[in-house]
């Protein structure tokens, strides 16, 4: 091999590494949306983005269904708590009656998705609303993990 190509592979490899801690950081340092929380009664709409879903709002391909309990409110909190507390790097931001906000970051570039949980004690549902903090296409990210809450929750719902 040549010098020059030795060169050239070093400065891709700096190139690359130095890219990567980039979005480490752009990844990590995004601030929480104002929007977040309930407002009238509902959680915030989904942007018009591919990574996000909702029970209350949005696009047809945004909409899921909402969980449904038959316990009373606080059980079904507690019960959705230990479920979201069950998956890998979460935080959970604000737990008070009726309502449950966590952080999920991904596991390579720590980018953070910001789930709500808004609970309909007249109806006994929980609705919610999963999207990326950044970006715009998650692959599915945030449909995959409701669809996981929503199942785990399920199972042992009370």
């Amino acid at each position: 091999m040549t010098i020059r190509f030795l060169q050239i592979a070093l400065v891709l490899v700096i190139l690359i590494g130095l890219g990567v801690i980039a979005i480490v950081i752009w990844a990590r340092t995004a601030p929480r949306p104002t929007n977040l929380g309930v407002t009238n009664g509902k959680l915030a709409p989904c942007p018009a983005t591919p990574n996000c879903v909702t029970t209350q709002a949005g696009q047809p391909d945004q909409r899921m269904q909402a969980l449904s309990y038959t316990s009373a409110p606080e059980a079904a909190q507690e019960r959705l708590l230990q479920v979201v507390q069950s998956l890998p790097r979460t935080q959970v931001i604000e737990n008070r009656p009726g309502y449950l906000a966590v952080e999920f970051r991904s596991a390579f570039f720590g980018f953070i998705d910001d789930v709500e949980f808004l609970f309909d004690t007249e109806n006994n549902q929980i609705h919610f609303r999963s999207a990326s903090r950044l970006g715009y296409s998650d692959m599915g990210v945030n449909r995959r993990r409701m669809e996981q809450i929503s199942r785990a929750f399920s199972t042992n719902a009370g």
